[in-house]
């Protein structure tokens, strides 16, 4: 079984936990529609339904196991869910955070980290 998994944050290329997809297949940048929220969550960020940003990530095709890893990291499902989104590669899983907290800063860009930073 494989699964696509869009992500947004320190899963992408150059950022800290990249290497958890080190051995899956990269199919292509993408940018969701608008809808969405992201929020700042100290190193990571995070992102809700709601709002207007559209946002800025990779998608990746993964083995069931990677996907059990990834769950794992994103506390799923307790702080994140797994949700689908439509890609230009089909129905693909993106991580959306179950209650998002009310006091953090928003991402307008729906880009992480923001302009000018890598992870």
């Amino acid at each position: 079984m494989t699964a696509r998994v869009f992500v947004y944050g320190t899963l992408m290329r150059g950022f800290s936990n990249h290497g958890l997809l080190r051995a899956a297949e990269f199919l292509g940048p993408h940018v969701t529609e608008p809808g969405f929220t992201m929020l700042h969550l100290g190193g990571y960020p995070g992102v809700r339904k709601g709002g207007d940003a559209a946002v800025t990530g990779e998608v990746y095709r993964v083995s069931a196991a990677m996907l059990a890893r990834l769950d794992k990291l994103e506390d799923c499902p307790r702080l994140f869910v797994r949700e689908t989104i439509e890609t230009p590669w089909g129905a693909t899983y993106i991580y959306l955070l179950k209650n998002p907290p009310r006091r953090r800063r928003r991402v307008p860009a729906g880009v992480w980290p923001g302009p000018g930073r890598r992870g």
